[in-house]
């Protein structure tokens, strides 16, 4: 295994030889804090907005011949996992000096920038200048699309066909922000292929199974279907399959403290069992 650092941005932990035709994705674990945040939170208000610890869950990834890239900066800095123009012009002082498109993600205050840390949690006391929204996009959001894209590119050119897995976490029961609602319990995983269009569903369906193989219970697409990455990424008549994974943080994590629980051990291992079975047979 060998790095590709960029610092602040990416880690890309690379198998030392015979790559296979599969990239890992975690864009929303990183938690170096950039100078220039200005939020009025304290770090660890910040924290539960982060992906935190997904990224340690499939560490050993290039061990098993798996490409891994991986954000340094955290997700409500910028969100590589939403469009450009999904930004709340709310937020903005000024005029973007571009069409802006917020959708429902934005709407719920978690759109390219963030509103709120969680719902009643705000992330700033002040709106942001342009300037500054256009700095996080072209030094974080830009540069690590593109870095992701040329990877896949890379195994599209090297293999004929490639498997982009996104993974991230979610909160074990649904609040105002999520799709589900205040109160709705969440299975182990969800596997989102944005309803069978970014990914064929003989993968989605060999994942459901390697996750069900190792006990964990696996719903698809409800409550996540995918946002915009895979949207980008995933198009499976030109040989790329896109999907996302959706681990219930209580698995692995204490959500209030966003530090390891008493089962994250049991997890990982879980989680290892599945990349062993996918990197025996990467192509279904």
């Amino acid at each position: 295994m060998y790095p590709d650092h960029q610092a602040g941005l990416w880690v890309v932990e690379r198998p030392a030889e015979r790559p296979l035709p599969i990239v890992f994705d975690c864009p929303h674990s990183g938690h170096d804090y950039p100078a220039d945040f200005g939020s009025c939170q304290p770090l660890e208000a910040l924290r539960p907005a982060e992906d935190a610890l997904v990224e340690s869950l499939v560490a050993r990834a290039p061990d098993y011949g798996i490409t891994v890239i991986r954000a340094l900066f955290p997700r409500s800095y910028v969100d590589v996992n939403r469009a450009e123009d999904d930004l709340d012009p709310e937020l903005i002082e000024g005029e973007w000096p571009a069409p802006l498109r917020p959708g429902p993600k934005s709407e719920l205050g978690i759109g390219l920038i963030r509103r709120w840390v969680v719902p009643g949690v705000p992330i700033y006391d002040r709106k942001l200048e342009v300037a500054e929204v256009q700095a996080r996009i072209e030094g974080y959001w830009r540069p690590y699309r593109a870095r992701l894209r040329t990877l896949v590119d890379e195994l599209v050119e090297r293999h004929g066909r490639c498997v982009y897995l996104q993974w991230h976490s979610m909160k074990s029961v649904g609040n105002a922000a999520t799709p589900d609602g205040p109160g709705a319990r969440r299975p182990d995983v969800v596997l989102g292929d944005r309803r069978s269009t970014t990914a064929r569903p003989r993968l989605t369906g060999r994942l459901r199974n390697l996750f069900g193989d190792q006990g964990f219970r696996v719903r698809v697409n409800v409550p996540y279907a995918g946002a915009d990455l895979l949207r980008v990424i995933g198009d499976p008549a030109h040989h790329v399959d896109a999907v996302q994974i959706e681990l219930n943080r209580a698995l692995f994590i204490d959500e209030d403290s966003v530090v390891r629980n008493r089962r994250y051990d049991e997890t990982k291992a879980r989680i290892e069992g599945v990349i062993e079975a996918l990197a025996a047979r990467p192509l279904p």
